[in-house]
């Protein structure tokens, strides 16, 4: 069986993927040492994980809470393991949700695919199972090293974790077939420049996937923030996640301070998203829930074959009816779209 090759060698076997996140610079590599030819900085190791991280630089003009939610995730990694978890169980219980049961079945082998805020990695090593080449980054060292952790324990050599911050990427623009970021961009300080920098990463005819709170949809999650901070946290009954007997105590807490305790987050619409799409050149593909109302996602859905954009007036009772079924997920969607030629 080949094993795996650290993070740094395969940098060191894809240079022409990776750049500076300083100065977009060529990285060479040096034993385990990773230097820019062009501003000459060094990354290091943290906990085996390259830090490809590079600060924003905003001046005082802009609000940045990177630094609040890289603290707050070090301390609450999410969404974390359970105990007896090992790949058998990561494969079953990923295949047991729709969504991540149809992504395996229809992103092609061989694919190359990053994901952008992977927390503790389980859908970066889900993917890499099936002869894809899957990246994980994130800013939170602690969840990176759980993410590796399990890559190295059930030697899946073809997912690699890196340190980096999704607004100073570390690779050449186009570089990927699939670009995922899934629950992260309404963690930080601009989703829409977030957005932009990750799409860049995209090769054109290829595919990104964003997931982010709707403005309907968090309603009730909101309303259920508001009791537990009236209760001291107590009634979580309140969430039906909480009391699901197959989720380990570690990921019930993992969750709840992820929903209710998180110090950022920001709302969106598919109209919002739709003007993303237009600023970057890329097309609508898929939206999770649909854009037409009452139209089921099911297990026939093709992911990647352009569905029908629903009207504004469509798209307004998809709307409202997010207030009632959005809380299901956390009050989430999900936009897929292709990067035009």
């Amino acid at each position: 069986m080949e094993m795996n090759i650290s993070e740094v060698d395969f940098i060191g076997q894809n240079l022409a993927m990776f750049c500076c996140p300083r100065c977009n610079g060529d990285l060479v590599v040096n034993q385990q040492n990773i230097l820019c030819l062009g501003c000459g900085h060094e990354y290091v190791n943290i906990e085996k994980i390259p830090s490809l991280f590079a600060p924003n630089e905003w001046g005082g003009e802009t609000d940045d809470v990177t630094e609040e939610i890289k603290s707050f995730y070090e301390k609450t990694p999410f969404p974390d393991y359970d105990d007896f978890d090992h790949v058998g169980s990561l494969i079953s219980k990923a295949k047991e949700g729709l969504f991540a049961r149809l992504l395996d079945e229809q992103i092609p082998f061989g694919y190359k695919i990053l994901e952008c805020g992977c927390g503790t990695g389980q859908l970066t090593n889900f993917l890499s199972i099936a002869s894809r080449t899957v990246i994980g980054t994130d800013i939170c060292i602690n969840s990176l090293k759980m993410a590796n952790d399990f890559k190295q324990a059930n030697n899946l050599r073809r997912a690699h974790f890196y340190q980096m911050n999704l607004f100073r990427p570390a690779f050449r623009a186009g570089s990927f077939d699939l670009v995922i970021s899934n629950g992260v961009l309404h963690h930080t300080s601009n989703p829409l420049l977030a957005f932009k920098s990750i799409a860049s990463l995209v090769k054109p005819g290829g595919y990104i996937l964003v997931g982010l709170y709707h403005r309907y949809g968090r309603l009730a999650t909101d309303l259920r923030r508001f009791v537990f901070g009236l209760t001291g946290d107590r009634m979580r009954f309140l969430d039906q996640r909480l009391l699901n007997s197959k989720i380990g105590k570690t990921k019930k807490n993992s969750w709840f301070m992820d929903q209710y305790k998180n110090p950022h987050e920001s709302k969106h619409t598919v109209g919002e998203v739709l003007n993303w799409l237009q600023e970057v050149n890329f097309k609508f593909i898929h939206a999770i829930p649909k854009t037409i109302p009452f139209e089921p996602f099911d297990g026939e859905e093709e992911l990647f074959k352009q569905d029908r954009l629903g009207n504004l007036f469509e798209r307004f009772v998809v709307n409202m009816g997010m207030i009632v079924t959005g809380h299901k997920e956390g009050g989430f969607f999900t936009i897929i779209a292709q990067r035009t030629p």
